[in-house]
């Protein structure tokens, strides 16, 4: 993995957020966005929703009830997004990074993997199926979007966090697939406690050196 780096990127808190204002943000960012802007990382917490990637099959969708089911352009089939998960959106410059698509994957999820290690518990990835395991479980979904050299979309990380809605669905398109919270697995039940370890463990996977902003992006639709 890289060592930490010293090219900065803007690390900007959301707070809780609906889904799509978000989503059209990290668009308009990555569309409007030269070889000289910062890489950005977002952090946000959604309100419940489940999306649908762009290979996503409908009929993964078992029964989303009262929940919003949203298509949407990252990669992947249908997952979960609800209060007491940490979603995290790096939107960076892969040509800038010298990474591919896989490489940037493979990064996320070692950064994930190095955050539960801390707190001693030990985690894996699964071949052809993204995201960070549990003895089986799910704790950490994974899907992006590349556009014009650079990504978008990103991580969800369950924390603390209702997992019902998940049995409405396939999660990530696996009939029967477990998913596990870090409090489940004995870790912290706070959302808040973790993201300083996730945001230093990124930085340090993908060789960024984290700048804390207190400015949140403009979720104000376009005319």
């Amino acid at each position: 993995m890289a060592a930490p780096g010293t090219r900065p990127w803007i690390v900007r808190e959301l707070g809780r957020q609906p889904y799509e204002p978000v989503w059209r943000a990290m668009q308009r960012f990555t569309d409007a966005r030269g070889p000289d802007t910062p890489d950005e990382l977002w952090l946000v917490e959604h309100d419940p929703v489940f999306t649908l990637g762009q290979a996503g099959k409908p009929e993964h969708v078992l029964a989303a009830g009262d929940i919003p089911v949203l298509s949407v352009d990252r990669g992947g089939q249908v997952t979960y997004h609800g209060p007491g998960q940490i979603v995290a959106y790096p939107l960076v410059d892969l040509r800038r990074l010298g990474l591919g698509v896989r490489e940037l994957v493979c990064r996320i999820e070692q950064a994930v993997i190095d955050v539960l290690a801390g707190l001693g518990i030990a985690a894996a990835r699964r071949d052809g199926a993204p995201g960070i395991y549990v003895d089986g479980a799910k704790v950490m979904a994974l899907g992006l979007r590349v556009r014009r050299g650079c990504s978008f979309h990103g991580l969800a990380f369950n924390v603390a966090m209702d997992l019902e809605p998940f049995q409405r669905i396939n999660p990530c398109g696996f009939q029967g697939l477990e998913v596990t919270t870090v409090l489940d697995l004995g870790g912290p039940g706070d959302p808040a406690a973790l993201k300083p370890a996730l945001v230093q463990a990124l930085s340090r996977t993908l060789g960024l050196a984290a700048d804390f902003s207190p400015d949140a992006p403009d979720l104000t639709p376009s005319a």
